[in-house]
């Protein structure tokens, strides 16, 4: 990439494995499907970005007063020096605003690859749910899942103009779950969509992921009906109240 020069990557320290950090380019910035605004990033020359579809990137929004805040944005495709990221916008916060008003040329720093999300190639069958948070990733993962391989995902949107088609060689069961007008946030949505569902035999994997609450409660009833705890990747990426940040939901 033009007018950036590539020094080896910092390693950032913290909570868990240290994590390579760039100085990015914003390359372009548009409205996405689903109140997404994606995000178009050029890597410094030379950088690697190896990930695993579902892994998010950590990027340091500006947060108006000269410091920056950390958030956390899964990557939605990279390849060929660029990696692109889809940032919900839901209203007046740091990253929608850091988001839609980023311009090319501006410089961003992002960390990462991390997390624990990603799809088991090995496993029969995978179930995914998620509310619009979480859409970048779900569909990552069914994008690039194997072909014939078996999902079934569940996705909470607040408007069905939020549905987007998505194109995949999986055996998919997708289906989007409409709140009727209830604002996103805790509830026992989700939880009675995952109730209802007939599970598949064989070895499966649970991606279970949204506002935190929501995620242990379909966590702890996918447990009592016999899918094992090790199989289930539960993450909390919001909490009403909190601003970034996500929660491992592993109890």
């Amino acid at each position: 990439m033009q007018d950036m020069t590539h020094t080896p990557p910092r390693r950032e320290r913290g909570r868990g494995p240290d994590l390579p950090t760039h100085v990015a380019q914003v390359v372009d910035s548009r409205p996405a499907p689903a109140r997404m605004q994606r995000v178009v990033l050029a890597l410094p020359d030379g950088a690697d970005l190896t990930y695993r579809p579902g892994q998010a990137l950590v990027v340091l929004v500006p947060l108006g007063d000269g410091t920056t805040g950390r958030r956390d944005y899964t990557i939605r495709a990279a390849g060929a020096g660029h990696v692109t990221i889809d940032v919900l916008r839901h209203g007046p916060t740091p990253g929608p605003q850091w988001a839609t008003t980023a311009r090319p040329g501006d410089r961003v720093t992002i960390r990462g690859p991390r997390g624990r999300l990603m799809l088991d190639p090995a496993a029969d069958w995978h179930l995914m749910t998620g509310d619009e948070t979480c859409i970048p990733a779900i569909l990552h993962m069914i994008e690039t899942a194997p072909a014939g391989h078996r999902i079934i995902a569940r996705i909470e949107i607040g408007d069905p103009a939020d549905q987007v088609a998505v194109a995949s060689r999986a055996d998919l069961d997708l289906r989007w779950i409409d709140r009727n007008g209830a604002p996103a946030g805790p509830s026992g949505l989700m939880a009675g969509v995952v109730a209802g569902l007939t599970l598949p035999p064989g070895d499966g994997r649970a991606c279970i992921i949204g506002e935190t609450s929501n995620v242990r409660r379909q966590r702890h009833d996918l447990i009592a009906r016999g899918l094992p705890g090790a199989s289930i990747l539960s993450e909390g990426y919001w909490r009403p109240g909190r601003i970034g940040g996500h929660d491992h939901v592993d109890d």
